[in-house]
């Protein structure tokens, strides 16, 4: 919040300026509109003293140009134009409203309190479980995960809320928080594999497959941990690797899964047969 009016009272200041400097060139262009005026009359004359203009002509010439300085003149009379030290007057004024209130928001307001409004929402949602959002959800479990920062199980429905919310960088923070805690929970190493790979767009970078390794390291049956295994193996080329995270995969679902079909089907062959 203390940002907020320091942004806010940089934005006035700034917004004063360009106006102030607009007035100031409106002021300097009607001084030239003058100056040029005077120099067309004073032409005009020279022109009649060496005869090349007889006296109606010059009176004619003399009244148009006239005409058009008297115009300017009004116009210019009509349009309040700012002088050169007002922009210090309206910039110090800005300053001292922006630095007041800033003072009177640090005295009597709470900088550091969350927002009460939306704390209000986070109790009505905690009540209402059964029904909330995912992104809700999370937020109900994260203040949850706050208050208890050893609580484990927090931790693991506040990445799985995150995740469901599509906030993949939100759930690999709760479950990095979650495996220092538990180094050896492998759902915890998966499940974050799984969130890195979402947060890259699908791509199975070095840090995802790291931590699927670690999960089928510290657990055999992880078969999602498995499926990316095999998946980022293949798009190396890495056949064996490939196979062999796959295999125990492909037996462990039914045969009229859809998804042991298409694992079947991209399977490369053993190259020792």
């Amino acid at each position: 919040m203390i940002v907020f009016w320091i942004m806010t009272g940089l934005a006035a200041a700034m917004a004063g300026l360009l106006v102030l400097t607009g007035a100031r060139r409106g002021a300097d262009a009607a001084g030239a509109d003058a100056d040029v005026g005077g120099r067309e009359l004073d032409e005009l004359d020279r022109l009649k003293a060496r005869g090349l203009l007889d006296e109606t002509a010059h009176a004619v010439a003399r009244a148009e140009a006239g005409r058009r300085l008297l115009a300017g003149q009004a116009v210019a009379a009509a349009t309040p134009v700012a002088g050169r030290h007002d922009r210090f007057w309206v910039l110090g004024g800005i300053a001292a409203t922006t630095a007041g209130a800033l003072a009177l928001y640090v005295l009597t307001g709470s900088p550091g309190l969350p927002d009460q409004a939306y704390e209000r929402r986070v109790d009505q949602w905690s009540t209402q479980l059964e029904t909330l959002e995912p992104a809700q959800l999370a937020a109900v479990t994260a203040r949850v995960a706050r208050d208890n920062p050893q609580d484990r199980q927090a931790l693991t429905m506040l990445g799985a809320a995150r995740f469901a919310a599509d906030d993949p960088l939100g759930a690999a923070s709760a479950f990095r928080r979650l495996i220092e805690l538990e180094p050896t929970d492998a759902r915890a190493w998966a499940r974050l594999g799984e969130s890195l790979v979402r947060a890259d767009d699908g791509r199975i970078g070095g840090d995802a497959e790291a931590a699927f390794r670690q999960a089928v390291n510290l657990d055999p049956d992880q078969l999602g941990a498995r499926f990316f295994l095999g998946q980022a193996a293949l798009e190396r080329g890495d056949t064996t690797t490939t196979r062999a995270q796959w295999t125990p995969l492909i037996a462990a679902l039914d045969p009229a899964d859809p998804r042991r079909i298409d694992l079947e089907r991209r399977l490369p062959a053993d190259k020792a047969q």
